[in-house]
């Protein structure tokens, strides 16, 4: 199970486990720019109860290129909703579902896998083309040549339960499998709470607020107290 602690993986998490799948989480530390996510990964596995988790080192960073691992690179504001996942933006991490499910299919050999389980989504999205419905078949094909386990006939298969769910359905779908939402983070810019303003910030509360529940990671506004009135 690729596990980053967000909304999407943490919904596909729970749907692996209640469709009866004892799951090992893989997480990456990739040099990006927060570690918040990976904070809360721990914590979303821990509440699952999975077997395992394995948080692999990848130095993706230091190749710079992206908005998520080059601080001189600013994260962008989102665009309006309707013009969100038409173009690739600054977020794009050169070739990391590429290298993230490369290391989790070296992880299913070890412990004997039959299936990755990735949170993948390719409607509600921002545009990155290594979430497609073709990639993620072609790396199936791929990891099925070039393995031992492939090779013998024991190879694995690539899930992507939320692939075709727009945000709306995945919020829905976390719910009634009561899954750890709570306990997710999505926010690209890191900080004390979420900016509310990148691309995976607006994206989240539009899946929330389409399937009319509260976002359960966002801390209500504190209340205020009323000044006392003078006296006369």
């Amino acid at each position: 199970m690729l596990l980053s602690g967000g909304l999407d993986s943490t919904t596909a998490a729970a749907w692996a486990k209640a469709e009866g799948h004892d799951l090992v989480a893989v997480s990456f530390d990739y040099g990006q720019r927060h570690k918040k996510e990976l904070t809360r990964a721990k914590q979303v596995a821990k509440a699952l109860g999975l077997r395992s988790h394995h948080v692999l080192k990848v130095p993706l960073g230091q190749l710079g290129s992206s908005a998520l691992t080059d601080k001189a690179i600013a994260v962008p504001r989102a665009p309006r909703s309707e013009k969100i996942g038409q173009r690739i933006p600054s977020t794009y991490v050169p070739a990391r579902n590429t290298v993230f499910l490369s290391l989790a299919l070296a992880v299913a050999e070890v412990e004997g896998a039959t299936a990755l389980v990735i949170g993948a989504n390719a409607l509600d999205y921002s545009g990155y083309p290594d979430c497609r419905p073709e990639f993620l078949q072609a790396f199936e094909t791929m990891a099925n040549l070039a393995t031992k386990a492939g090779i013998e006939g024991q190879g694995v298969q690539v899930l992507a339960p939320l692939l075709r769910l727009s945000k709306r359905d995945i919020v829905l779908l976390g719910n009634r499998l009561q899954a750890p939402l709570g306990l997710t983070w999505s926010c690209y810019r890191g900080g004390a709470h979420p900016c509310g303003t990148c691309e995976s910030c607006v994206l989240r509360a539009k899946g929330f607020a389409e399937a009319g529940v509260p976002d359960p990671a966002l801390r209500p506004a504190p209340k205020t107290k009323r000044a006392a009135r003078a006296g006369p």
